[in-house]
């Protein structure tokens, strides 16, 4: 199963990268990843860092969140951030906007652990149940996440109960995404 998710990453991001080829001429670029080092990282243009993904270089497991938060994780939040390094990605899913979230270096994935880790605290302190962000939305209110619980991506309100499926799993929501130019 976590050999679909992760194929279904791949794919979204070579479709990613193709959409940007064919609309600029050029591989994706990011300006706020401008002068970040990564080895996604190909060039640098007017302000902006053009990059393409990269193998993941360091062991593929998110350990440290289950130690500090003594929780098992859905192997699919493991499998989406230890497959790649790429930047972030625009998307649409449906009419729902997002910027689906990448791991850029190995400094990106120790703070993306550190992030992941206190809004799990947040969370058992709100005693709601747990997920893991995965993107985030252009509504400063929402965000996508993966259920801890069901393994179903949802769009969540942090800090509310409030919680929308969007997807029964992140393989489907993953093939279900269309890249959108910044």
């Amino acid at each position: 199963m976590m050999q679909q998710t992760a194929a279904a990453l791949r794919d979204f991001t070579q479709r990613y990268c193709q959409h940007w080829l064919q609309q600029t001429g050029h591989a994706p670029a990011s300006s706020d990843l401008y002068g970040v080092p990564s080895p996604c990282a190909r060039e640098d243009r007017d302000q902006q860092v053009l990059w393409q993904p990269q193998p993941f270089s360091l062991p593929p497991t998110l350990d440290a969140i289950e130690r500090a938060i003594d929780l098992q994780l859905q192997p699919s939040i493991t499998t989406f951030y230890t497959t790649q390094l790429a930047g972030d990605m625009r998307a649409t899913l449906g009419e729902q906007s997002l910027t689906l979230l990448q791991v850029w270096s190995e400094e990106d994935f120790v703070r993306l652990q550190e992030n992941l880790i206190g809004h799990l605290v947040m969370q058992r302190r709100l005693r709601q149940s747990p997920t893991l962000f995965i993107a985030t939305t252009d509504s400063e209110e929402e965000i996508v996440s993966i259920s801890n619980l069901t393994g179903e991506v949802i769009l969540e309100q942090p800090g509310r109960k409030q919680r929308r499926i969007l997807a029964e799993s992140l393989e489907i929501f993953l093939k279900s995404l269309q890249p959108v130019i910044n």
